[in-house]
């Protein structure tokens, strides 16, 4: 009878250990980027970029003036004014140039993306900060990014929790059941 008491008494504490570790495992999700995109930083960043990308665009647009400007020189009947020598050096600059202004153009996409990475890279990172405290802060063990899941219940979605840490507005349309 003791052995059946003591059996039932240890299969009775695992159960319940069991259960409160189950019961301590919180899992939630999060759109990264819809967080990312209702930050005010990020408008911030977007306007950053797009005048960096207007100023890349204008010393193109330079380049390809000048070049059109040679070019049209060099196919005018004004070329007689110049001598053979300087025919050759003249399209020779043209090749140059336009040389240049195709290195530019693939240099130019490069830096964009560069330049985008630099202005995002703060933003991620809070918003990665602030995820991670909502999560600790109310207990989650994990949270996986929204766009990742297939099935998942709306009340794990911690997006509001993240906006109002952050003091990001939080919209009527962002679902967020997730509250404490």
């Amino acid at each position: 009878m003791k052995k059946i008491v003591t059996v039932l008494a240890v299969v009775m504490s695992l159960l319940m250990v069991g259960h409160s570790v189950k019961a301590q495992t919180k899992f939630a999700y999060v759109s990264v980027n819809d967080l990312i995109t209702s930050m005010p930083e990020t408008k911030k960043a977007d306007t950053a970029m797009n005048d960096y990308q207007n100023a890349l665009a204008q010393s193109f647009d330079d380049m390809r003036r000048e070049f059109a400007e040679q070019d049209s020189l060099l196919s005018s009947k004004d070329t007689v004014k110049y001598n053979k020598a300087q025919l050759e050096l003249k399209r020779k600059n043209l090749g140059e140039l336009y040389q240049k202004m195709t290195t530019f153009q693939q240099q130019a996409q490069q830096m964009a993306q560069q330049k985008n990475q630099e202005l995002l890279a703060p933003i991620q990172k809070k918003a990665i900060e602030a995820i991670q405290a909502v999560a600790k802060e109310n207990g989650f063990t994990y949270v996986f990014v929204k766009e990742q899941l297939l099935v998942y219940p709306p009340a794990e979605d911690i997006i509001n929790l993240v906006k109002k840490r952050l003091g990001v507005p939080i919209t009527a349309g962002t679902t967020g059941g997730a509250t404490r």
